[in-house]
């Protein structure tokens, strides 16, 4: 009797502790998800522009070169931001990406895409240093000096994306790219590494990590929305 006894406490305590890393697994996520509530949209749905509203910069995050060009999820992140410029909703358009090293320069390449689309040179500016979503939107608020941004991805990242840019102290609201499905391993793949990044997300919150490179402030960002 004992022995059941004992098998039944253990069993219970191995449920509770099965559930315990359950709700621990999906806090970051939930956390992301509730923090953009009301704060996003998915491009091309019905309506999705009139719901998008004005800001100083639309901010594109890198999304991985093939062969020097921007990878199929980037190009439509770019594609987004041309519309959102076009239709008058963003005065600039920051891209951030990753330059660590000479030979890979993914705000270069995004740079070249948006040219190609008719956007201005004018109006773009580069961060070499956006090595992951929480630099990119600390950066864009301490080094850029951005006030409110629309910020441009996929929407499996977007929650993540919108909420560290408005804990970042910017006015953030997101649009997402959901188009991404007809790739459907890596669309997979990487909306199954959320659950690791949300995770990453909120630690870096909570622990005040400071990007890789945190300065020097600079003016680009502001003469490109003025024109000056």
């Amino acid at each position: 009797m004992r022995f059941v006894q004992t098998s039944r406490t253990a069993v219970r305590r191995a449920y509770q502790g099965a559930v315990a890393l359950s709700v621990l697994a999906i806090a970051p996520l939930t956390w992301a998800w509730l923090g953009s509530e009301n704060h996003r949209v998915v491009a091309d749905t019905p309506g999705w522009l009139a719901r998008v509203p004005d800001s100083g910069t639309a901010l594109v995050l890198g999304a991985g070169l093939f062969s020097g060009r921007p990878s199929p999820m980037l190009a439509r992140r770019l594609d987004i931001a041309a519309q959102l410029y076009r239709a008058g909703k963003v005065k600039a358009v920051l891209l951030s990406g990753d330059n660590s090293r000479k030979d890979y320069d993914e705000p270069s390449a995004m740079r070249d895409y948006l040219l190609a689309e008719g956007v201005p040179d004018a109006v773009i500016v580069r961060d070499y240093a956006g090595f992951d979503t929480w630099d990119s939107c600390v950066r864009a608020r301490r080094v850029f000096g951005a006030d409110d941004v629309t910020v441009v991805t996929q929407s499996f990242h977007l929650p993540r994306a919108v909420t560290l840019c408005r804990t970042a102290g910017l006015r953030a609201f997101g649009v997402g790219d959901d188009s991404a499905r007809r790739w459907a391993a890596e669309t997979y793949a990487s909306a199954a590494r959320e659950f690791g990044a949300a995770a990453k997300a909120l630690g870096d919150v909570v622990l005040g990590t400071e990007p890789v490179f945190p300065g020097p402030k600079e003016t680009s960002l502001r003469q490109a929305q003025t024109g000056r």
